[in-house]
């Protein structure tokens, strides 16, 4: 049976990669990409739609739904801007994905997500774990990873660099928060769209490299 997989957020550090591997394998004949702007990527399989995320409507029919959309409040702005990509934007990508016929959607949150959280960031990715799985998509995956370690297509974030040579230097010290590669979370997202099992879950950092 053929299959159609949506992606949001292709132009990131994750979703490149996703991106990537859902165009070589044969699990998925055709792949829809939205966003602000298109990817330099051509393939006979993708399909690039720009878009408003967060009025988002009007899609083919897809089977299977990816988001690897995510900000900081730095990039942001505030508080507000950062909860409208990693909350409201993901929320209008699944909302849409379940009106084309979605029966599974997958997304990237971050280790520590819990909507009773303290922490600004930790609350809205819980938040978002606990919407998506109440939009009526039968199967819905968060994956959790630490920090991602890859080269970003933008260098926004200069912070982050700092810290992962820190991390990585500790990487066996650290447990289940060594940075996760941006490829093997790609990878966890193309394992849990092609497993058999349903309902909601969630993947933490330690599970992603698994094969």
């Amino acid at each position: 049976m053929s299959r159609t997989a949506l992606i949001a957020g292709a132009s990131g550090l994750v979703g490149s990669r996703l991106l990537d591997l859902l165009l070589a394998d044969d699990t998925w004949d055709a792949v829809l990409s939205v966003g602000r702007r298109e990817v330099d990527r051509s393939d006979a399989k993708l399909e690039q739609r720009v878009v408003d995320l967060l009025t988002l409507s009007g899609l083919p029919a897809v089977d299977d739904a990816f988001s690897c959309l995510g900000t900081t409040i730095k990039i942001a702005g505030s508080q507000e801007a950062f909860r409208a990509v990693d909350h409201d934007a993901v929320l209008a990508v699944a909302a849409a994905a379940r009106a084309a016929g979605a029966t599974r959607f997958l997304h990237v949150t971050a280790i520590g997500a819990s909507p009773d959280s303290r922490v600004f960031y930790n609350r809205v990715k819980g938040e978002t774990e606990r919407d998506v799985a109440a939009s009526g998509i039968a199967t819905t995956v968060a994956v959790r990873p630490s920090m991602i370690d890859g080269a970003r297509p933008d260098a926004h974030r200069p912070g982050e660099s700092i810290g992962l040579v820190a991390m990585r230097a500790a990487g066996p010290l650290l447990g289940r928060y060594r940075p996760n590669k941006a490829t093997d979370i790609a990878r966890a997202l193309v394992r849990e769209a092609k497993s058999d099992a349903v309902g909601h879950r969630v993947l933490d950092a330690g599970q992603i490299g698994r094969s």
